[in-house]
């Protein structure tokens, strides 16, 4: 059974900075890419980040290039997103998914169930 748990959103101050994680159990990681979506009330979700577990490629999506990062520990099978320089637009639901990659959701079989991140102006 996959499970993808994230934590880590939460409020903060436009310019600021959040880490949200995305704890994987039941996921072979090899054989994955992990992603980081995005939903805001009333919008579509959208591509924030990836990261294939072999080679370490990462891409962003270009709202977000520059300003937030994403890694991955495989030893703790724990994939990470650093915002940095955060703006209101970035207030959304953020979700963690595992899959075959690309900037696609439907591409992603597995979801976490989110953790909100809100930023103020």
């Amino acid at each position: 059974q996959v499970q993808l748990v994230e934590s880590g959103g939460g409020l903060v101050q436009a310019g600021g900075s959040l880490r949200l994680s995305c704890a994987a159990s039941g996921l072979t990681f090899t054989r994955n890419t992990m992603g980081w979506f995005r939903q805001a009330p009333g919008k579509e979700r959208d591509f924030v980040a990836a990261i294939t577990w072999t080679g370490q490629t990462t891409y962003y999506a270009d709202s977000v290039k520059g300003r937030f990062t994403i890694s991955s520990d495989n030893a703790k099978n724990t994939v990470y997103l650093q915002m940095n320089s955060l703006k209101p637009e970035d207030t959304a639901g953020y979700y963690c998914a595992g899959g075959r990659g690309g900037t696609r959701g439907a591409n992603y079989d597995y979801w976490g169930q989110g953790t909100q991140v809100t930023v103020s102006s």
